[in-house]
């Protein structure tokens, strides 16, 4: 999943952002309400990590634009303004969740965790596709009942895959979703992954649960002699 944290205190900005790649997350970032806007203007998120006290423009007008052009999007406010009014001004205007600085990172990762479920209809932090499995909230991934050692990016592979079993994900949306702003889209970094992947997974199903759509992308399959072919 893909995520920008807009936050002008920069320690603070930096330590989110360290945080939520090593739970796997693409994060990108950035200090300002202009900028933020661009961005997200530019790239599909997931999710938006709001503050509201920013310079050029304010957290809550670039809550109202993404409200009225990407509707669907998920935004957490991540404020000092504490006040009951604050939040219900936040939350009247759109944000799907309010957290007040000072937070407990425990207690952040949870929440967008949560809001992140809600997205895709997903009431369960397991998901599942055969003999598949991906528990969410430990980040743990299973084939057969048997814990599976997967490196960040491919966790964050199969989960994407798992949320979109039924269709095709192009490398273009994975590109989007899974990796943040930094990312060559012609470094050939998906197909090491998927590679990377595949073969862990090859190793305990004996078959190639990653199908290749040619020209298209990328799907989950079950279909044991299904052409899985790269």
């Amino acid at each position: 999943m893909r995520i920008l944290i807009v936050e002008d205190e920069l320690d603070l900005q930096e330590a989110i952002a360290d945080g939520l790649r090593i739970d796997g997350y693409a994060v990108d970032t950035c200090d300002d309400g202009e900028t933020a806007y661009d961005l997200l203007y530019e790239v599909n998120y997931d999710l938006v990590v709001l503050d509201l006290n920013l310079p050029i423009m304010d957290g809550l007008e670039v809550l109202e634009k993404i409200r009225d052009e990407r509707p669907e999007l998920k935004v957490l406010i991540l404020s000092a303004r504490s006040n009951v009014n604050d939040k219900v001004k936040g939350l009247d205007r759109g944000a799907n969740d309010y957290l007040a600085k000072p937070f407990d990172f425990a207690e952040l990762e949870a929440r967008i965790r949560n809001l992140l479920r809600r997205k895709f209809v997903q009431e369960s932090s397991m998901l599942s596709s055969g003999d598949i499995k991906v528990d969410l909230s430990k980040r743990i991934a299973f084939v057969n009942k048997l814990e599976i050692a997967l490196t960040k990016k491919e966790f964050a592979l199969l989960a994407y895959l798992l949320l979109h079993k039924d269709r095709v994900i192009s490398q273009e949306e994975l590109i989007e979703h899974v990796w943040d702003q930094h990312a060559d889209s012609f470094s050939g970094a998906i197909r090491v992954h998927i590679a990377t992947l595949r073969k862990k997974l090859k190793t305990v199903l004996s078959y190639d649960p990653i199908g290749t759509k040619i020209g298209e992308g990328y799907f989950l399959s079950s279909d044991k002699d299904g052409d899985v072919r790269a």
